[in-house]
């Protein structure tokens, strides 16, 4: 995913680990990530993805320690929960990003053409955007996915799975 942080975009991974929960109260860790608000991305994958996870552990991991704090992340963090849920790699040439509201809207980020473009700089060759931050002019090298909604999200990471 693509983060801002201060005055500069970051490039974050985020991992997630869906499995059978052991016990009736399945658990929720977010480690570099606000607890609350991934209850409530499950939620919204549920009621508007269709994906049931209520009986599902989820694990979601910012790698290398960072802490990530915007909303601009919720859109990645979705697909990784959908990839690991699916047992489904999802393309290591892929950056997201993008706000998810409570009816499943993906929201556009500030500076969304900074992000897309950092990205490009690392090799990074597909793109899945909120259709309010899809560029202007095509960005070199990269196959961006505009979305409006969590399905069409879905929809589309289901491309390339």
């Amino acid at each position: 995913m693509a983060i801002w942080e201060g005055t500069r975009p970051l490039l974050v991974e985020a991992q997630a680990l869906v499995d059978q929960s052991a016990f009736s109260n399945p658990r929720r860790v977010a480690v570099g990530f606000e607890q609350n608000r991934l209850a409530m991305l499950l939620a919204v994958l549920s009621r508007h993805g269709g994906l049931q996870v209520a009986d599902q552990d989820v694990y979601i991991n910012a790698v290398g320690g960072i802490r990530v704090d915007e909303t601009s992340s919720d859109l990645a963090v979705l697909m990784a929960v959908v990839s690991s849920f699916r047992n489904r790699a999802l393309p290591r040439d892929l950056i997201c990003f993008g706000e998810v509201g409570l009816s499943g809207e993906i929201r556009p980020v500030p500076n969304g053409q900074e992000r897309l473009r950092e990205a490009a700089k690392h090799g990074f060759t597909r793109g899945l955007v909120p259709k309010g931050n899809y560029p202007k002019q095509p960005i070199k090298g990269m196959e961006l996915k505009a979305v409006s909604q969590l399905s069409d999200a879905l929809s589309a990471v289901g491309d390339w799975l």
